[in-house]
């Protein structure tokens, strides 16, 4: 069996990288990185909305393209690659998600079109300060429609015309849509270790606000939608630590010590081979989420903490090697290791750390266990 992307896919990722190439260029990213301001490109924005992808897995009813999930994992894998500076992430995998999946007809009318001409952008507001990626007892309130707390850290809300809101009403959990450019938000960009994206603290002061779902379930409707992202966040993290692997490997051919290039050396080829492993192991994990993404699937919880958690780590693991095997050259500002490096971080706390989704897979397979028991 092929568990590949189809011809079709694989055109798709393809025609993404070409343009990619011309419209995110490093010098493109560097600007962002280097100017004081909303960390996020404009143009490129724009550009990518021109191409239809936030609205790839949108209804056609909605204006939409109505495409397979595995089409967005397609694209993903090239905006990891090229180090998109822009809220496809939050707005694509997290807010179009959560209003696909619980928002009702009159919601998905408003806000979904929006999405697909980028006059809407999203992003997420669950987690109010360190430690775990939502408030499980959230100290935001919700009272007759208006919502009162601070949420932080959340990524692209200094940029995104709306977020979903996990807090507290009617003494349970619940997600909330609030409009950003309304009255009584008050938003302060934070200070990340990737600066190509905005990441910022919401606070809330009695701002018109919106139930998504259903009284009470606010933290298993949000556990659904990072279930989802994590897939789409994982072929993020995987086209970024192939194009990192890329890095290291041309420049192992090119640097030469001692009358040779370094990549003769054994202990280069191992760390190479190392990365590569590693990447394809994250891939295989990746792929089973992916396929997991089609209907309800009951196993996407576990195929979706597998993908994140190896993702994550293959990242992480290909951008730091990818700094050893450049020496000193590749601690400097000028070279471009770093980029991946911040990028590789930032992913990786983006719904959640490496921490929490290992307990989450491990929680689903001991799940599963005491079903398969209890058949028997």
């Amino acid at each position: 069996m092929n568990f590949d992307y189809s011809d079709d896919q694989k055109y798709l990722r393809d025609e993404a990288a070409k343009f990619l190439a011309g419209t995110c260029t490093i010098e493109r990213i560097r600007a962002v990185l280097d100017a004081a301001g909303t960390a996020q490109d404009d143009d490129l924005w724009r550009a990518i909305v021109a191409m239809g992808w936030p609205g790839m897995c949108i209804p056609e009813s909605f204006g939409g393209l109505g495409m397979d999930p595995v089409d967005l994992c397609a694209i993903a894998e090239r905006i990891g690659a090229a180090l998109a500076p822009v809220p496809f992430s939050s707005t694509v995998y997290l807010f179009a998600e959560a209003i696909m999946l619980a928002g009702s007809e009159d919601q998905k009318a408003r806000l979904l079109p929006g999405i697909v001409t980028g006059d809407v952008t999203g992003c997420v507001a669950a987690a109010e300060g360190p430690g775990s990626p939502f408030a499980t007892t959230p100290a935001t309130v919700v009272v007759n429609d208006e919502i009162s707390g601070s949420k932080l850290p959340v990524t692209d809300g200094g940029t995104a015309s709306h977020a979903l809101v996990l807090a507290t009403a009617e003494g349970a959990p619940a997600l909330f849509v609030v409009a950003l450019g309304e009255g009584g938000v008050a938003r302060t960009t934070l200070r990340t270790l990737d600066p190509t994206r905005n990441s910022a603290r919401l606070d809330f002061t009695a701002a018109p606000c919106e139930r998504l779902g259903g009284v009470g379930e606010g933290l298993t409707l949000l556990q659904r939608i990072h279930d989802r992202a994590a897939v789409y966040l994982a072929f993020e993290q995987i086209g970024g630590a192939d194009q990192t692997l890329e890095m290291a490997r041309d420049y192992a051919l090119e640097r030469h010590a001692f009358g040779r290039p370094i990549g003769g050396y054994q202990a280069i080829k191992h760390r190479l081979a190392d990365m590569y492993i590693r990447n394809q192991l994250a891939r295989s994990n990746a792929y089973y989420g992916a396929w997991a993404l089609r209907g309800d699937n009951p196993i996407l919880a576990r195929a979706a903490a597998a993908a994140r958690v190896a993702a994550s780590e293959a990242y992480w693991f290909a951008s730091k090697e990818c700094i050893e095997i450049f020496g000193g050259i590749g601690t400097t500002w000028e070279a471009d290791c770093h980029l991946h490096y911040r990028r590789a971080k930032q992913l990786a706390l983006m719904v959640g750390g490496t921490a929490a989704w290992r307990e989450r897979l491990v929680c689903e397979l001991e799940r599963e266990a005491a079903e398969q028991i209890d058949g028997l």
